[in-house]
């Protein structure tokens, strides 16, 4: 099934660079070592009861995983004792509802955990996950009048539970996870599982996209500097935002972990890339291209925007991406040595700055492995 998950975000870029110069054997080498040591880090830190850092959050278990899955030699393909025990805990996780969590952030949970099992051997977890895609499908909210677009929030998904606000961040996690399971669907056949309303996915991301002009609410920045980019969920950015001193608006930032899970969200929900809201998108990541910083949070989530980035310039099938002023960077190679470059002596990653749990060496070290087993194959 991992060929399906991760070179499905791949393969056509691969392809193409094959073509043009053939596979970077000597740095691919490198981030074989890198991917090595992140792995033995990860093996070293799973506890005997199968599960990464904690155990109220699968989600982090399930990373781990899938950083194993994807490993590309195949060395993981058939699953070890200890990567079993790891499965085992989040089929034990399921809950009657169908999702995959212990107490909170659920759909979260879930959504990472079916990427996990979707690497699991022979199918086995077909029904785990079948009841996993119908719970994620109940979570997308029609607020207002019942099958209308009638508000900026319908058609998103949130953390589910008493936190109901749908969110980029979670639409993406659920997108991602019901895009890779369709087949599941499919093979429902006459029983005509519901699905997504892709629709309103859609209508929920606009809602949630820097485009004056085009989305009408009252937050949205006139800034270039914002135009195309993503925020948190409407009337929310985590970059905060600036009040215009005569008109009393407040303008909220775009900035670039979200943006990159607007983009994927939008490839996930089959918009090509000529259409003008994943162009708007491209656009703004092109001006706010660094690895240095999460753009707009500083050092704030910067491995899971590094991760982002890769997952999305891949799925883009961007090989070479042109900068705002002309220039054109092999991102796969500058992104892979800036992982290298920041990996510990142990084979881990950390972030100093602990929003958003990056100071959990699993969570980061599982982050920085998937992204370099994604570069891996497109060098």
């Amino acid at each position: 099934m991992w060929p399906t998950l991760l070179l499905g975000l791949c393969l056509g870029c691969s392809k193409s660079l094959a073509a043009d110069a053939g596979p970077d054997i000597s740095f691919r080498n490198e981030v074989q070592h890198g991917i090595d040591e992140g792995l033995r880090y990860l093996a070293s830190q799973q506890t005997t009861n199968g599960w990464w850092s904690t155990q109220d959050h699968p989600a982090v278990t399930a990373l781990a995983l899938t950083a194993f899955s994807g490993e590309p030699t195949g060395r993981y393909k058939t699953p070890s004792a200890s990567l079993e025990k790891g499965y085992a805990y989040l089929v034990g996780s399921a809950k009657p509802d169908g999702g995959i969590y212990q107490r909170e952030l659920a759909s979260y949970n879930t959504s990472l955990a079916m990427l996990a099992l979707l690497t699991g051997p022979d199918g086995r977890y077909d029904g785990t996950l079948r009841k996993a895609r119908a719970y994620l499908v109940g979570l997308q909210e029609d607020r207002g009048e019942r099958g209308r677009l009638d508000t900026p929030f319908d058609g998103g998904i949130g953390y589910g539970g008493i936190q109901k606000d749908p969110d980029v961040n979670n639409t993406y996690t659920a997108l991602q996870a019901l895009h890779y399971s369709r087949h599941l669907m499919a093979d429902q056949g006459s029983r005509g599982a519901k699905d997504l309303d892709w629709k309103a996915a859609i209508h929920f991301l606009e809602s949630c996209q820097n485009v004056p002009g085009k989305n009408p609410q009252s937050w949205v920045s006139t800034e270039a500097r914002d135009r195309g980019g993503f925020i948190y969920h409407p009337g929310r950015s985590m970059a905060g935002g600036e009040t215009n001193a005569a008109t009393g608006k407040v303008a909220l930032r775009s900035y670039g972990s979200i943006s990159y899970a607007g983009l994927l969200s939008y490839i996930y929900a089959d918009l090509k890339p000529g259409d003008p809201r994943v162009a708007a998108v491209m656009d703004w990541l092109r001006s706010n291209y660094t690895l240095e910083e999460n753009p707009g949070m500083g050092q704030q989530g910067l491995y899971y925007y590094l991760h982002l980035m890769t997952k999305g310039l891949t799925a883009a099938g961007v090989n070479e991406l042109e900068l705002k002023d002309g220039r054109r960077v092999v991102w796969r190679r500058e992104v892979a040595m800036k992982l290298l470059a920041l990996q510990k002596r142990d084979g881990s990653w950390v972030n100093e700055s602990p929003r958003w749990w990056e100071k959990d060496p699993a969570l980061t070290t599982s982050y920085s492995v998937i992204a370099l087993e994604t570069l891996w194959r497109g060098l």
